[in-house]
């Protein structure tokens, strides 16, 4: 499985009691399809997966993996709060036809290194699909560090690394060591700005919560380099949308990528609770930033 380009981390969206609207997520679906975008996270952060029952979970997976099917790649985040939790739900996912996981490290528990790489190898022996690794220290709170990466991306089944963190030296020591069929992308926080950084290694692109509001810019931006124009055509768009990049970090995700995406008319919703509503004063500051590039009269319904 190759994970290159635009993989854009979706939310998932709730009614106004709450429970998970299928119909708004098939909506959310095409609207990638239709905009470029390579491919899709499923329950991810971005997802809220955190809040989600294990039943919500499974009925997602099936969902997803079912209505994505020959429209648009998906990895599934299938994370539990322990390795024997986290490989059920990547069997699960496996037996309802998911192309690959995505998982990220339980959180709150600090695990050392070693054990790290035990949680990885245990999920990965256990499935026969893809494994795409997270590392995601701000949410987890702790770093996979880049010898526990490289060893990583030895097992035989995982075949991508999507990096959240903000060390250019361990993104060259990890693409210096690993093979060549381990993709290697990068989150777009502007806080890390390491989207270039890792195109210019040789990295195969960005996931991402930005392309929530501009599929088609983001997808531009995640393409791997091949010649001058790349680079160049990669830095004139981030610098265009990097406003909008930090706009979207602006609050815990998914609450900015929410509100914009109702700006569209597209069925997000609101967050689950704890989360509230993005503010009316911060709502009207995305829409701004929407608005002078064009976005809202570009993709609203």
């Amino acid at each position: 499985m190759e994970v290159k380009g635009s993989w854009v981390a979706v939310p998932t969206p709730f009614k106004s009691n709450q429970k998970i609207d299928f119909a708004g997520f098939e909506e959310i679906i095409d609207f990638h399809v239709h905009n470029d975008t390579d491919g899709l996270l499923i329950l991810g952060s971005a997802g809220e997966s955190s809040m989600l029952s294990g039943k919500e979970k499974k009925k997602v997976i099936e969902f997803a993996v079912d209505y994505c099917q020959n429209k648009i790649p998906v990895l599934i985040g299938t994370t539990g709060s322990d390795t024997a939790g986290s490989i059920e739900m990547s069997k699960f996912a496996q037996n309802a036809g998911a192309p690959g996981v995505l998982l990220v490290l339980p959180p709150y528990i600090k695990p050392p290194q070693q054990d790290i790489y035990k949680f990885y190898y245990d999920v990965a022996v256990s499935i026969e699909i893809p494994l795409a690794v997270y590392n995601n220290p701000s949410r987890v709170g702790t770093n996979i560090e880049a010898e526990t990466l490289i060893k990583i991306s030895r097992i035989e089944n995982v075949t991508a690394i999507k990096e959240a963190m903000g060390d250019v030296d361990q993104l060259i020591r990890v693409r210096k060591e690993i093979d060549d069929d381990i993709d290697v992308l990068t989150c777009d926080a502007p806080v890390y700005s390491i989207i270039i950084p890792n195109l210019a290694i040789g990295g195969e692109g960005v996931t991402n919560i930005s392309g929530n509001l501009a599929p088609r810019k983001l997808a531009q931006i995640s393409r791997q380099w091949q010649d001058f124009d790349d680079i160049t055509r990669t830095r004139k768009f981030l610098f265009k949308y990097f406003d909008l990049m930090e706009a979207c970090y602006s609050a815990v995700n998914p609450i900015v990528i929410k509100a914009g995406m109702n700006l569209y008319g597209l069925p997000a919703g609101i967050p689950r609770k704890p989360l509230q509503p993005l503010s009316a004063e911060k709502k009207k500051q995305l829409e701004q930033i929407m608005i002078k590039l064009d976005l809202i009269e570009k993709y609203k319904n």
